[in-house]
């Protein structure tokens, strides 16, 4: 696959206010959350951004690996306007969109969720996992042409991935049990718990 087609994009912005310390920096099998996901989302993608507004913070954990950052330009205004920076700076086709709390995710399950891409209609605007009828975006591919409509969904206020994605056309991916597993995340201490059971 061209290393123009795809490009990860992993979000690294979030206050943690539930988990009461930066859960990009949690432990998890002694690798910390947010390098864990690099991990994996490096074995799908030839390019992968961390979206921060704190770069410094995890250059450590982070610095002898091949990833790059981009500086959130309106932080703390929640990932669907992280999404929005991040297809406005990335030239790629499609970017994986994923949040540095998925310590489950798996390289096989991405690997064949971006095989998938080559087949996806071009009037699709993102493939993104659905359990019932709940979107799970966090984990999801977004065409780069679905800016315009993200940028006017968000210049009228809108905030909400799940209506966002309900405006759009999305090929929904339909997640197994393996699946669902994978796209547990951990926002609270008992969460983490539960990822270890």
């Amino acid at each position: 696959m061209s290393s123009l087609f795809l490009t990860a994009v992993i979000l690294a912005g979030g206050k943690s206010s539930r988990m009461g310390q930066d859960k990009a920096l949690i432990p998890w099998d002694g690798i910390p959350l947010l390098g864990r996901v690099c991990q994996v989302a490096s074995q799908c993608c030839q390019q992968v951004y961390i979206l921060t507004p704190w770069p410094q913070r995890y250059q450590e954990i982070l610095s002898a690996e091949n990833y790059q950052f981009l500086v959130e330009s309106n932080p703390g205004q929640g990932p669907l306007v992280a999404l929005a920076q991040a297809l406005t700076e990335i030239p790629t086709e499609w970017v994986l969109l994923l949040a540095c709390d998925l310590p489950l995710l798996q390289v096989e399950i991405i690997r064949d969720w971006t095989e998938r891409l080559n087949n996806i209609p071009g009037s699709i605007l993102a493939t993104v996992p659905q359990q019932e009828t709940f979107w799970q975006p966090t984990c999801g591919f977004y065409r780069r042409e679905a800016l315009p409509a993200l940028q006017e969904f968000i210049q009228q206020g809108g905030r909400s991935f799940q209506t966002w994605l309900e405006q759009i056309p999305v090929e929904p991916i339909l997640v197994d049990e393996q699946g669902s597993n994978m796209l547990f995340n951990c926002n609270t201490p008992m969460d983490l718990k539960k990822a270890n059971w």
